[in-house]
């Protein structure tokens, strides 16, 4: 794969192209066993990009690979009031099955990075399944890992209530 073919930006959520590579993307990783394993419903995939627009703190990464839609990051801008800054949580990260293995989960970070920086945040953060190894080794080569204050109260646990 040549490399000069890869395209890694910040979506505009307004814009037609990136709106439809959103949900092909989002739509590919609901259907993988680690994202669910179901289709997102139409109306979530003709919403999504509306929908995050509103969200001033919300944005996405996509990478293109020859022009194709291939991986996106979405996240959303939080605050650390330990450190008093804004955080980043990633909140997904997807890569067309086809285009896995081309580095795409790094570069996109790197991106977040980039843009986390530029908003002063102090930290990203994200949740993975226990079971996907191959998404946490590809967090553990960019930097991340569990998260923990002291080793004597364990590793921090991400927790949901579904309303």
């Amino acid at each position: 794969m040549d490399f000069a073919e890869i395209l890694v930006l910040q979506a505009s959520y307004s814009n037609p192209v990136h709106a439809e590579a959103i949900g092909l993307v989002l739509n590919s990783y609901a259907e993988d066993p680690m994202g669910g394993g179901h289709s997102l419903s139409a109306t979530v995939l003709e919403h999504l990009p509306e929908e995050l627009a509103k969200r001033a703190h919300a944005f996405s990464v996509l990478a293109f690979v020859g022009g194709e839609p291939a991986g996106l990051v979405n996240c959303f801008e939080g605050f650390s009031t330990f450190a008093c800054r804004p955080l980043v949580n990633v909140h997904d990260v997807a890569v067309v099955p086809k285009f896995r293995g081309l580095g795409l989960s790094q570069r996109m970070l790197h991106k977040v990075e980039e843009i986390a920086r530029q908003r002063g945040c102090c930290k990203i953060t994200l949740e993975v399944l226990e079971g996907n190894a191959v998404a946490q080794a590809s967090y553990g080569k960019f930097g991340f890992a569990a998260g923990e204050f002291d080793p004597a109260h364990g590793r921090m646990m991400f927790w949901t209530k579904a309303l």
